[in-house]
């Protein structure tokens, strides 16, 4: 059951299976399913359903549309889950059995691969990465190709505008239900609803608390990557600007910042203090890089130091970087190198270089401990991935776990524990693996179910903090299935063990995605449908009885609007729910939404 990874994978429970066509556990790419702008209700037929996938693997395999990965893993054990397919799940390289469920979802060539969320993260696809790697990608683009920029309803005048009525999403009768409070830029006096999305509000249902609209972006689409909640503000990224809004009633907190080029990658997470740090590119010719650091206090909107990443040696540049904190530090990635700094200073700590027989750190992953993966062996017959916890204060890797040969790591479903998706393109197998303290192997996922976490759109670029979905507390691994008939259902999974410990099924016809532990229960979303809103469920995790409590029902009158949200960043905070576009469509026919605030 702990067989080292230095051996060769074997058959048995525990190898990648081949997913069943449609992507058996792959995590699921929500821009696969983005239907165009929606037609007055009147006349709009039910939503398309998101087409299948290739096989996928079992559970834990993160979905991504027609994700090939079978669920067998790196660490050789035989799997009870062959599938018919290209993609027969094969022993992993850590001989365990590997299901795919838990797989997250995206559009890759491995049914069970994790999906990526429609319009693409902020990251540049194109960022340097091994051969094994860029294979991979490429098969991923051809398949979301197409609806990269069709997932969201138009993107049209400036963010400081007053939202223009949209007849495509206002066409029901008027009513007297209570109107959002100061929609637009929040000068307003808090009573207007130009599109009445409270409009037939419901008795028990929450209401739209305050919208905003999308600022200009070009016709290709623009990033809005992530979105920060603090105790006053709702902070949003996107394009040029970061924006901040009292998380009451909309208004602005502080004057947009505004950037000379468009945001390129920014810290998903918040120090305890507040800030953040956005990187923006240096210009707009094909040779520009993603090099210019700033810093940002969430509370005043004050800018705090700001500086230049240096480029690396030759191949190892800055055409994108990916940005993480961990305490007082924030690692900036670059192709093959990584250089920390001091988040409130930005005075540079340390760098981490190429190591040992040519391993180059090609990601990084972070939170409440930081996680390089290294790429080594440059193509030889030694090819393999490297995991190694970083000692933020030096740099110093606290333990290295060398990943079988031909697996790659493809995302973090935590850091704290560790808990790995991996592929293996040749075979077109998955894996999901949680690591110990010292970086030995815990366990494996070993459950027979198709997993659908919802994972960023990453081509060449390792996005390994890019999934939603995926949630993991001190014992236990929580993962959404993949909706095949009727609703889906949250699976809890042993670390321990790999097995199910439990399963909740969705309290609506729609998918359920975990979003967060409070302790005690986990917190899930629940998708909407054609004419109902989603929902926020809380699940007691302790104990025998493991149902939906519903926390929130959002109105079924901004149902069309929340449904438009392909590619999507979500939070439940302090009794509200937020949701905002990570892409913009850049399309000029309607105004596009930027962010919603629901509440009681």
């Amino acid at each position: 059951m702990t067989q080292s990874p230095d051996q060769p994978p074997q058959g048995g429970f525990g190898a990648p299976q081949d997913p069943p066509q449609g992507g058996f556990g792959a995590p699921q790419d929500p821009r696969q399913a983005a239907p165009p702008s929606p037609p007055p209700p009147s006349t709009q037929p039910p939503p398309p359903t998101q087409p299948p996938g290739p096989p996928q693997p079992g559970y834990g395999y993160p979905q991504q549309p027609s994700g090939p990965y079978a669920q067998p893993g790196p660490y050789a054990q035989p799997g009870p889950y062959a599938q018919p397919g290209p993609y027969a799940q094969q022993p992993g390289p850590y001989a365990m059995p590997q299901p795919g469920y838990g797989y997250p979802q995206q559009s890759s060539p491995y049914p069970g691969a994790p999906t990526p969320p429609p319009g693409g993260g902020s990251r540049n696809p194109f960022k340097g990465k091994p051969a094994l790697a860029v294979g991979a990608a490429v098969a991923a683009l051809v398949v979301i190709g197409g609806t990269v920029y069709a997932v969201t309803g138009g993107g049209g005048g400036g963010g400081d505008e007053k939202p223009v009525a949209d007849k495509s999403h206002s066409s029901q009768p008027s009513s007297t239900a209570s109107s959002p409070v100061d929609p637009g830029d929040g000068s307003g006096n808090g009573g207007e609803d130009p599109q009445n999305l409270n409009e037939g509000r419901k008795a028990g249902e929450a209401k739209v608390l305050w919208y905003k609209e999308a600022p200009d972006a070009p016709g290709s689409g623009a990033d809005a990557p992530s979105m920060w909640i603090t105790g006053k503000a709702a902070v949003k990224a996107a394009y040029k600007q970061v924006f901040a809004y009292n998380v009451g009633n909309g208004k602005p907190t502080w004057d947009p910042i505004t950037f000379p080029q468009k945001i390129c990658a920014v810290t998903p997470q918040k120090t305890a203090d507040d800030k953040v740090v956005v990187a923006y590119m240096s210009g707009i010719s094909d040779n520009a890089k993603c090099n210019q650091l700033q810093q940002i206090d969430l509370g005043t909107g004050k800018k705090g130091w700001s500086a230049q990443v240096a480029e690396g040696d030759l191949f190892d540049s800055t055409l994108t970087v990916d940005l993480t904190i961990t305490g007082k530090t924030l690692m900036v990635g670059r192709s093959q190198s990584g250089t920390a700094y001091d988040v409130a200073t930005g005075k540079k700590l340390w760098d981490k270089q190429r190591y040992g027989s040519a391993c180059f750190p090609t990601a990084f992953a972070g939170g409440a401990r930081i996680i390089s993966v290294a790429s080594c062996g440059a193509g030889g017959s030694n090819t393999h991935d490297e995991v190694q916890e970083l000692d933020p204060a030096t740099g110093k890797a606290k333990w290295t776990r060398k990943i079988p040969k031909g697996w790659t790591v493809a995302r973090t479903y935590s850091v704290d524990p560790v808990v790995l998706y991996l592929t293996n393109e040749d075979k077109k197998q998955w894996n999901v693996s949680t690591l110990k303290n010292d970086g030995s192997l815990r366990s494996q996922v070993d459950v027979d179910e198709s997993f659908a976490p919802e994972c960023g759109w990453a081509i060449l670029d390792r996005d390994l903090q890019g999934c939603t979905g995926a949630v993991a507390d001190a014992a236990t691994l929580y993962l959404p299935t993949e909706a095949k008939t009727g609703p889906n259902e949250i699976v809890a999974i042993s670390l321990d063990t790999g097995k199910e410990k439990w399963r909740v099924k969705s309290p609506a016809d729609e998918s359920m995605l975990p979003l967060k532990t409070d302790g005690t229960n986990l917190i899930a979303y629940v998708e909407p449908s054609y004419d109902a809103g989603g929902q926020i469920v809380s699940i007691a995790t302790g104990g025998t009885a493991h149902t939906t409590t519903r926390l929130l029902q959002n109105p079924s009158g901004a149902a069309q609007i929340e449904s438009s949200f392909f590619s999507k960043a979500i939070d439940y905070v302090d009794g509200r729910f937020y949701i905002s576009t990570t892409r913009l469509s850049g399309r000029t026919q309607s105004k596009e939404k930027l962010m919603l605030a629901y509440g009681k």
